[in-house]
């Protein structure tokens, strides 16, 4: 399967002021980007939206919306192209389908190497028993 790269017109974006440290520029300047994309309005394929839709991720909100903040640089270019890495990261993971596992019987061997050493390990457990009387 062919993995989609998402670019940025697939998403909304917003800056924001970053949190943390930054002296007086973090107070003024909006460098952290906030990335918005909608799963269900996307132009991915059907198997992999709803793949991403099931996915245990705290950043995909009830209604199919992906939310990422992105601050780690002090510009918005870098943060904005951090926050579509993110993304691609996840989109690229959860196209990963699964393989399903196919139950098998262990083999005639493997069960009579198990149960001869239960026997063994019985054998030596009895031997632990109270010594009687001399």
């Amino acid at each position: 399967m062919r993995l989609p790269r998402l670019t940025e017109h697939d998403v909304d974006w917003s800056a924001v002021r970053a949190q943390g440290a930054g002296g007086q520029n973090v107070n003024k300047v909006s460098n952290a980007a906030v990335l918005r994309f909608d799963i269900r309005a996307s132009a991915l394929p059907e198997a992999l939206k709803q793949r991403l839709l099931a996915w245990p991720d705290g950043r995909i909100s009830a209604d199919g919306v992906v939310i990422i903040k992105a601050q780690a640089h002090r510009s918005l270019p870098q943060n904005r192209r951090e926050a579509l890495a993110r993304l691609q990261a996840m989109v690229d993971a959860a196209a990963v389908v699964p393989r399903l596992r196919v139950a098998t019987r262990p083999t005639k061997g493997s069960v009579q190497r198990r149960l001869a050493g239960k026997v063994r390990r019985g054998q030596v457990k009895a031997l632990r028993g109270t010594v009687g009387p001399e």
